[in-house]
């Protein structure tokens, strides 16, 4: 069976399991080895683990810039394999690489010449600014590494080597888990340490992404002729990539306002807190993208091919397994809250004040698999506008207004009540959306 005919004809519960998990276990690991480095780092001390969380706002943005680039070309290339045009899907396969390559190469620019002032803009402190200097100045010389590395295994997962992606996820983690202690504690590069072995792994991914594109299995590969940017290709594969770098944008804002938040009423330790919650918040979403990665493929390409049925179908499916599993993250958080915060430091202060936070912050966490997902839902279908629009919606339009407005009411509580407001509220406008689209959908 060819993979046009497996896409359109065999039943969608095969095609997400066959397209999720490897997604799945390829996110679950990324998210184990950025647990693992922060653990690391967090046992260097409380401060170490608060220079990671002032890294975040500009690494976050890093990640959008993949995503602006990966998610929009593997969306059009999934599309462009359903409508059977092979010739173009490897025109934005091309042009993906190059945009990337030069995005990246500016951000590491501008990045190392910047970041003295930004991580005072991101809520640094004289404490804390050496561990975010040393860590950040590192990881910006790998951008071009993260970029390449992080962006292209999306379009090979939804050019349909779902496994040769997980590959890739899996050697670069397992490679950063391994390097973590060695720089850190044997070579006792201590918070650098970590951020080395972060670079060298995303070194490995790119070299993999680029040997599969080139001398790989890929159905598609990449010509000299296509390297070169065509207007056209850019803006289509920008229009649908705005959404989830929207999104990486608005949440790398929300991190700046949050830690000014978090410094003023709550000091250096409250910043460190809400890193750890992150870190642990972060390992039950992962599953969620990778759910998404999974599903960009088998939506796209129904939708191309006007399979509006079996579209509907894996919409269902998969929000039903996003939510399943932000609800077990929910339980687990609640439940072991001390000693989940205790795998990265024992700081009594810290403890005290992540354990609040958490079970604050993250009572809304079931209706956040929906809102992935359903975001996600409209990317896949180059409903751009839509996709955009729900992304913003909880980080921009409700989110940063709480968190400017609150705090300054409640204090520290008020950071940890912003975050499951802004679920609830952006979780009914994202049901009326859904609900509109599945009438659409039975309609057509």
């Amino acid at each position: 069976m060819s993979h046009n005919e497996m896409l359109r004809t065999e039943s969608i519960g095969k095609l997400l399991m066959r397209f999720s998990f490897p997604a799945i276990v390829g996110m679950v690991v990324n998210a184990l080895y950025n647990i693992v480095d922060r653990i690391y780092i967090g046992w260097i001390g409380p401060l170490a683990m608060t220079g990671i969380g002032l890294s975040l706002p500009l690494m976050t943005l890093m990640m959008g810039f993949g995503m602006l680039v990966g998610i929009g070309a593997g969306s059009r290339i999934s599309i462009r394999l359903g409508q059977d045009r092979h010739e173009d899907a490897e025109k934005i396969l091309g042009n993906a690489f190059t945009l990337l390559f030069i995005i990246m190469g500016i951000v590491m620019v501008l990045g190392l010449t910047f970041k003295t002032p930004l991580l005072y803009l991101f809520g640094a402190s004289e404490a804390t600014f050496d561990y975010a200097n040393d860590y950040l100045t590192i990881i910006l010389c790998g951008s071009i590494f993260q970029g390449l590395g992080f962006g292209m295994t999306g379009v090979i997962r939804s050019e349909g080597h779902p496994k040769i992606a997980m590959f890739t996820t899996l050697a670069a983690a397992i490679t950063n888990i391994i390097l973590d202690p060695i720089f850190i504690f044997l070579f006792k590069m201590g918070i650098s340490g970590a951020a080395l072995a972060t670079i060298i792994a995303q070194f490995l991914s790119m070299s993999i992404v680029i040997y599969h594109f080139t001398k790989g299995k890929s159905r598609l590969k990449l010509h000299r002729r296509n390297l070169k940017l065509n207007f056209s290709i850019v803006l289509s594969i920008i229009s649908i990539g705005m959404s989830p770098f929207f999104m990486q944008v608005a949440a790398s804002v929300v991190t700046v306002i949050s830690n000014n938040a978090l410094k003023t009423t709550g000091g250096d330790i409250a910043i460190s807190a809400m890193t750890v919650i992150q870190s642990i918040a972060i390992f039950f979403l992962m599953p969620i993208f990778g759910i998404n990665q999974g599903t960009q493929p088998v939506v796209g390409f129904n939708y191309g091919a006007k399979e509006y049925k079996r579209v509907k179908k894996a919409l269902i499916m998969a929000t039903t397994a996003g939510v399943a599993i932000a609800t077990t993250g929910f339980l687990l958080t609640q439940l072991f809250t001390e000693p989940l915060i205790r795998i990265f430091n024992s700081d009594p202060e810290l403890i005290r004040v992540a354990t609040k936070g958490m079970k604050t912050f993250l009572i809304m966490l079931p209706l956040v698999g929906f809102q992935i997902i359903s975001a996600n839902y409209f990317q896949a279908v180059g409903k751009a506008p839509k996709a955009i629009f729900l992304s913003l919606l909880r980080q921009v339009l409700v989110l940063i207004p709480l968190l400017l407005i609150l705090p300054k009411y409640f204090g520290l509580d008020g950071v940890w009540y912003a975050g499951p407001t802004a679920d609830l509220i952006a979780s009914i406008l994202t049901g009326i959306f859904i609900f509109n689209e599945m009438r659409h959908l039975e309609e057509s």
